[in-house]
């Protein structure tokens, strides 16, 4: 693809808004927490309850271990205590007193770190506007928000991956779309380490010299120090921009009388929540199949560990798989991932299915970390119902692309579809590759699907295969002997919700995929701190007719409607096998090809005049030259992108509300391709 900046794409004068950067501030001003006008009602309503002394709700959490009552100490505005002087006989009884309230526990239990233990076990420097939270073994904190998180000393979990000091700091995302994240304090691996000598060089680096003698006093034998810093990236910046994400992560409306609202993290951007909020819960059999799958990813297997993880639709297998994946990180540099998943992609927009070499670990829903797979192919629907036999072939391309003596683990999603036709492609699946690990999720006392064991697969009906079953694809037998048998982890779902869909903020699939390809698409603003540009004021490459071949994946489009079907789209950036070649006009597919994708762009318009499509794309311009062809599939742009933003004067472009789909024709013309074998019609 020829490709070049077109500078001569006109846009509209523009008054930009300018864009308030981090400042340093106070710890407990509601204007630390979050400028939208609910949020700061509710922290004013908050610090008028708490004028009054509270000693109701500090009888109810706080247990006193020196024997003085706790209604004569002296309460103040934050919750706690006065503390004229830090060597007070009140603050040493009160510091003693804070062991059971999610400080410290001798059963073994965790304990969520909440309420008055966050003014004291966190400091924060106004000036370099971060925070140091000290956490002790098997304590907890559940928190909405986002920031960047640093081990200073010790050691945390968070889904599953074990962040060490030493380690970079990793960006941890817990927004209102998803079950709150967790962080957990665990045991020093070093017992021997003296904390009191090794804390306080530490604590000065990053705070002042009273909020050091402070924290110093809150560090035990088997504290853990965490460095937490604000965040604003491109993605940040780009959804906040718009109306119905500008709240993504801030807690629901549900957990607002659960979030403590003037910690010192709150001007960072973490909101922290009581124990009233749950956070992600495991249940037995899926810690069993954890553990079981990494202990069999670290001894001697005769190759690589291959685990398909299938399951109904909302039982957990998109978070099951992102703990997996963490938990694997903890002892490999890299894991696999191969996306069977058309509707919930983890790492590209939907309607993709990909092969992705994964080295960093995911401490976010999928929105949240999109990246450039190693191997992809644009199937162009969030379902594959309409084409099956193209479903199992882009997937067998995509394993084909895979080294074959590779022994890095590698995970397998599977899409929600566990009935009819569905369960025939997962029985190809398995059949397919040289599985080891099936981990079967459920949900309640109903069975989805039958238990997939290895004497059931045998005699099992697939979509290409058939009893006695295949073991592997015939092109791969001169390569491998996959293994005839592998071992089955049924894991039954005990969380809230299993099975159903969630009725909180943006939980609803499509609203999910919105936010996947509205994450992409944040990728063409500048990495550099400043407003948001709207997409129509981006310079767009122009690209020739000639250049591209242009299909559509998804339904049958005359030739002559063609560009009407694609202009203002969402196009795969694909590489056929083939050169393209023109007898001086467009080039159309009439079929849909199973070839590479490298990314994809907005088809912002075509110049008929001059053969010219305009195309905005995050794709580097290195890459951009190997692509001849550009597929139009189901997916299209959330209409956020077309309404709401910013700098738009006039009549919408792209938008018309005059238009009847009563008219005969007006809608796609579909054609379905799954239910046309003739074996399937006996």
């Amino acid at each position: 693809m020829k490709v070049n900046k077109h500078a001569q794409v006109k846009v509209k004068s523009q008054k930009w808004t300018k864009v308030k950067g981090n400042r340093s501030r106070g710890p407990i001003r509601p204007s630390d927490l979050n400028s939208s006008p609910v949020m700061a009602k509710l922290v004013q309503e908050h610090h008028a309850k708490k004028k009054k002394p509270s000693v109701k709700r500090l009888k109810g959490k706080v247990k006193s271990v020196s024997g003085a009552p706790i209604e004569s100490r002296k309460p103040c505005t934050n919750g706690g205590v006065s503390m004229e002087s830090e060597d007070s006989e009140d603050w040493e009884e009160y510091s003693r007193s804070l062991q059971m309230n999610g400080m410290d526990t001798d059963d073994g239990q965790l304990a969520r770190l909440e309420g008055d233990a966050l003014h004291h076990c966190a400091e924060r420097d106004d000036q370099k506007n971060h925070a140091v939270l000290v956490m002790q073994k098997d304590q907890t904190l559940c928190f909405r928000g986002k920031c960047f998180l640093t081990c200073l000393y010790g050691r945390v979990e968070v889904m599953g991956f074990t962040i060490e000091e030493g380690q970079e700091s990793y960006p941890v995302l817990s927004p209102a779309s998803h079950c709150p994240l967790t962080i957990t304090a665990l045991r020093n691996s070093d017992n021997s380490r003296d904390p009191s000598t090794e804390v306080g060089p530490i604590l000065q680096k990053y705070l002042p010299t009273a909020s050091c003698k402070r924290l110093l006093r809150r560090v035990k034998s088997n504290s853990s120090l965490i460095l937490l810093e604000p965040m604003v990236t491109p993605l940040t910046r780009f959804l906040s921009s718009f109306p119905g994400f500008n709240e993504l992560f801030s807690p629901t409306m549900s957990e607002l009388m659960s979030a403590v609202l003037d910690t010192p993290l709150n001007g960072l951007g973490m909101v922290p929540l009581l124990s009233a909020v749950h956070g992600l819960k495991l249940s037995q059999s899926c810690r069993e199949a954890l553990d079981s799958v990494v202990s069999a990813c670290r001894g001697d297997m005769d190759g690589c560990a291959v685990i398909l993880v299938c399951g109904a639709k909302n039982v957990g297998k998109s978070t099951y798989i992102r703990v997996l994946l963490n938990t694997l990180l903890n002892h490999t540099t890299s894991v696999d991932y191969l996306e069977g998943d058309l509707g919930q992609t983890e790492f590209t927009p939907s309607g993709c299915l990909s092969m992705t070499t994964v080295r960093e670990p995911l401490l976010g829903p999928p929105f949240t970390h999109q990246r450039t797979p190693d191997h992809m192919v644009y199937y162009g629907e969030t379902s594959c119902e309409k084409d099956l036999n193209r479903y199992l072939e882009s997937l067998k391309s995509l394993w084909s692309r895979r080294p074959q003596n590779r022994e890095t683990p590698i995970i397998i999603n599977t899409m929600g579809w566990v009935k009819g036709f569905g369960f025939q492609l997962l029985v190809d699946m398995i059949r397919f590759f040289p599985v080891t690990h099936v981990v079967q999720l459920s949900h309640g006392g109903v069975t989805q699907c039958p238990a997939l064991t290895p004497g059931f697969l045998r005699m099992a009906q697939g979509f290409q295969t058939h009893p006695p079953a295949q073991t592997a694809l015939d092109e791969l037998n001169e390569y491998q002997s996959p293994p005839r048998n592998y071992v089955l982890h049924l894991v039954h779902s005990d969380f809230e919700l299993a099975g159903r869909q969630g009725n909180s903020r943006h939980q609803r699939a499509n609203e999910q995929r919105e936010l996947s390809l509205l994450a992409y698409l944040s990728d063409l603003q500048s990495p550099d701190p400043g407003p948001v540009r709207p997409l129509h004021a981006l310079t767009p490459y122009q690209v020739p007719h000639t250049a591209v071949a242009l299909g559509v994946t998804h339904c049958e489009v005359a030739p002559t409607h063609m560009f009407y079907a694609a202009n203002a789209s969402l196009v795969g950036l694909c590489c056929l096998g083939e050169k393209v070649t023109s007898r001086g006009g467009p080039v159309v597919l009439s079929q849909p090809p199973i070839c590479p994708c490298v990314g994809f762009g907005v088809l912002r318009g075509v110049d008929m005049a001059r053969g010219l499509y305009f195309l905005l794309t995050p794709v580097e311009p290195s890459v951009l030259r190997k692509v001849n062809c550009l597929l139009l599939g189901a997916i299209s742009l959330p209409s956020c992108i077309l309404t709401s933003q910013d700098a738009t004067a006039g009549e919408l472009p792209y938008i018309t509300t005059d238009y009847s789909f009563d008219i005969t024709g007006a809608g796609k013309i579909r054609v379905f391709k799954g239910l046309l074998r003739p074996e399937h019609l006996k």
